[in-house]
């Protein structure tokens, strides 16, 4: 390799290296631009012919879907596994997949004795920050 960000084969036809890539070598393969991206057809027949503002929530399992420019002021129901997430679709999210919008695990808290050390602490502080205020008023 020449570069860090450049991966090289060598060519037996002319003697020489040739870089694969010369961009940032990622470990995804993005999907191929001749394919161009995948739009579930069924989300698609749903939103044909109608507006944002006269639909409701359109309800989809396809979370892999990506999000099209026709898509935009749509309001999805991603389902996360358990309950449809509402996602109102903006420009910004053209080109990303519906299912980033919609988590699939929730994080509760890290536990431990030092976490629950801290919430009291914070509960107290709240009580004496309240009774402060009523005393005051």
């Amino acid at each position: 390799m020449r570069h860090a960000t450049e991966a090289a084969f060598y060519c037996k036809a002319r003697g020489a290296h040739k870089p694969l890539c010369t961009g940032n070598i990622s470990k995804n393969m993005t999907r191929s631009i001749k394919k161009g991206p995948y739009i579930d057809a069924k989300l698609m027949k749903k939103i044909t012919g109608k507006t944002p503002e006269n639909s409701g929530v359109i309800n989809t399992w396809a979370r892999g879907s990506d999000i099209a420019p026709e898509m935009v002021g749509f309001t999805f129901g991603v389902h996360n596994g358990r309950k449809h997430i509402e996602v109102l679709v903006t420009d910004d999210m053209v080109g990303h997949k519906l299912g980033e919008f919609a988590p699939t695990k929730t994080f509760h808290r890290h536990g431990g004795k030092m976490q629950k050390e801290l919430e009291v602490k914070k509960k107290e502080a709240e009580i004496t920050a309240a009774k402060a205020a009523k005393a005051a008023a």
